[in-house]
């Protein structure tokens, strides 16, 4: 699981425009996107067991589900207009289609990490004694985002530190060598390098709650046209949510599938869901969109993303592109608004009106 930021050349983008519902515009055959992640295996189990299925016939439309391996290129595709709708961060969503122009909205929030991603050090108790080391990440992942909110925690700063860019397919080995000091990485890797020597985590997500957000982005102009593809999507995933948060045997069941399909075993999956604060009811998401914490951690995203030049060459500053949440609150700039935080369909789902 990469959840990894790239900008994508805005020349492939076909650039998204927000539309009134329009019958002519509609259609009845929609692409999802999928990586593995812990927060998003319930996609991959909804499409195996047919529950994607049964929605998608009762709003008369095919839907197909397609596991991408590598994330960047599946939001990439999205991005281009491959894809209906996909698996992403919010940093990501905000960096990568909404700064290449293309409208995008958050239709279901389904987690955030909280402990999942961690920075790690060999010698020392706290992140303070990252001072002067080097540091192995995912240069301009989630990642990265941890490492410099942690150092703001300590008064310190990116600068204080050596950031070495490395790929997660290589994060556990580097770590058992003598040369790294110190790594930021995420779920199941943090877990196979807390079980290695001199292994002491020293931040993790827990510490800033809320900030690092998993969610299933649909294009604008396709969520406007075709409200039955939302309706199904979110009757889907609640469905998925009710059977997987319980611990009886059908849960059990669902769990393991998930398990298997990233790798892991049942209590290795339920430990990675420990680690995450899933939104198993829809009505806990729809208040955490419209929560003020939302809107702040945006901000810092933003701030984070202008500062290592993720909004674009052209963006002047971290308010560039516009960030809209339900209440009516715009992050940014309300002229040029991208990246939009609904809960329209999250509250059909809690109200039982789908």
């Amino acid at each position: 699981m990469l959840r990894m930021n790239r900008l994508v050349i805005a020349s492939l983008v076909t650039l998204a425009t927000v539309l009134p519902f329009n019958a002519a515009n509609a259609k009845d055959s929609f692409r999802l996107a999928w990586s593995i992640y812990v927060g998003w295996m319930p996609w991959d189990y909804a499409d195996k067991s047919g529950i994607i299925k049964k929605w998608a016939d009762k709003y008369g439309i095919d839907i197909e589900v397609v596991q991408i391996n590598d994330y960047v290129e599946s939001i990439n595709q999205f991005t281009a207009g491959e894809f209906d709708a996909c698996v992403m961060t919010n940093m990501d969503a905000l960096t990568i289609p909404a700064a290449s122009g293309v409208d995008t909205t958050a239709l279901i929030v389904g987690d955030f990490s909280n402990g999942n991603d961690a920075v790690i050090l060999k010698q020392g108790s706290n992140i303070a004694d990252l001072k002067g080391k080097p540091v192995n990440l995912v240069e301009l992942s989630v990642s990265h985002y941890l490492l410099a909110r942690g150092l703001e925690s300590v008064g310190l700063s990116e600068k204080d530190v050596s950031v070495i860019n490395t790929s997660d397919a290589d994060m556990v080995a580097a770590y058992g060598t003598d040369d790294v000091d110190a790594v930021v990485t995420w779920n199941p890797l943090v877990s196979e390098i807390m079980s290695m020597p001199n292994a002491h985590k020293v931040f993790d997500s827990s510490q800033i709650p809320g900030e690092i957000i998993d969610a299933t982005m649909v294009n604008t102009s396709v969520l406007n046209e075709n409200p039955k593809f939302a309706k199904a999507l979110a009757g889907a995933w609640y469905e998925t949510m009710s059977i997987m948060s319980k611990n009886d045997k059908a849960g059990k069941d669902a769990r393991s599938m998930m398990a298997e399909a990233s790798g892991t075993d049942l209590a290795g999956y339920d430990s990675q869901l420990a680690a995450t604060k899933m939104f198993y009811s829809a009505a806990d998401a729809a208040s955490f969109v419209n929560s003020s914490e939302l809107v702040d951690t945006m901000r810092y995203v933003a701030d984070f993303s202008f500062a290592h030049g993720l909004l674009g060459d052209g963006a002047p500053d971290a308010s560039f592109i516009g960030v809209a949440f339900p209440n009516g609150t715009v992050n940014g700039d309300i002229k040029n608004i991208k990246l939009r935080f609904s809960d329209s369909y999250m509250k059909q789902a809690a109200k039982g009106e789908l």
